[in-house]
């Protein structure tokens, strides 16, 4: 989307955190186009870690992003430097689908999501609480970036079951890791190009790759091709960082009519 569609309105600030924390999911926090909440699985595993979702209930004709938003829109960010006990949060993100909305092309949903995250305790056996700074973009016509602060105390009830039910299900319909029969092999590129080769069941028409840009990388909608019977994926690099990280890798999607797998793919 254009820069220019999104509007700030004072950052959509809201804040759903000024209910005492006393359950395992927190209150929704409303917002134009949708509303947003927390919801945990209670109690951390032996590891120190507790799993949630940020649940996102989109109206109908709304929409949100994957995370990579595109050249200018606002993926789903979750800060808990404010919590209590609380390291860090790790999200992860169900395939996204293809957008073109006449400015741009993005990834993301048009239907409510919940994306899987990880909370890593400070201390394993303490107890600790959750203020969750979340940022995100909720579109339509125009892009909405939505802010608040949401807070959960996931010992107060631990054994929620509907919550957990959905935390389940949600780590459940992430894809899969990639695999020889379906994921994908870098082939050689330039300096401007990411250049895939993409293995996958089903229906070729339907097969789609999305490409995360982080570490200061930035790329264009993938371009498609097909080579000695296979389907080649051409990303343009619109942005790099001036040295190539050499630690870790790129997180990318690939779906098909058969599912969705990711993975991480080495920087190019």
């Amino acid at each position: 989307m254009q820069s220019l569609k999104i509007l700030l309105l004072g950052a959509a600030i809201g804040s759903a955190s000024v209910l005492p924390a006393s359950a395992s999911s927190s209150a929704w926090y409303n917002s134009e186009g949708g509303k947003v909440r927390l919801v945990t699985s209670g109690k951390p595993d032996e590891a120190g870690r507790i799993q949630g979702v940020l649940d996102i209930a989109l109206k109908p004709g709304w929409k949100t992003y994957w995370r990579d938003p595109g050249d200018a829109g606002v993926p789903p960010q979750l800060d808990v430097s404010a919590s209590t006990n609380i390291a860090n949060a790790t999200l992860s993100f169900p395939a996204p689908q293809r957008h073109d909305d006449g400015y741009g092309k993005w990834a993301g949903y048009n239907y409510p999501v919940s994306l899987p995250v990880v909370f890593k305790l400070s201390a394993a056996k303490d107890s600790a609480v959750i203020d969750a700074d979340v940022f995100l973009g909720i579109c339509e016509t125009i892009c909405i970036p939505v802010q608040t602060r949401l807070t959960v105390d996931p010992g107060s009830d631990p054994d929620n079951a509907d919550d957990a039910a959905l935390v389940k299900a949600s780590f459940a319909a992430l894809p899969a890791p990639a695999r020889s029969d379906f994921g994908i092999n870098v082939l050689p590129g330039d300096h401007e190009t990411l250049v895939v080769e993409a293995s996958f069941p089903g229906d070729p028409d339907a097969a789609d790759f999305f490409v995360a840009g982080e570490r200061n990388y930035m790329f264009g909608a993938p371009s498609r091709s097909e080579k000695d019977g296979k389907l080649i994926f051409t990303v343009p690099i619109l942005d790099r960082p001036s040295t190539t990280p050499t630690d870790g890798g790129l997180h990318y999607t690939l779906t098909s009519s058969a599912g969705a797998v990711q993975g991480l793919l080495p920087f190019p």
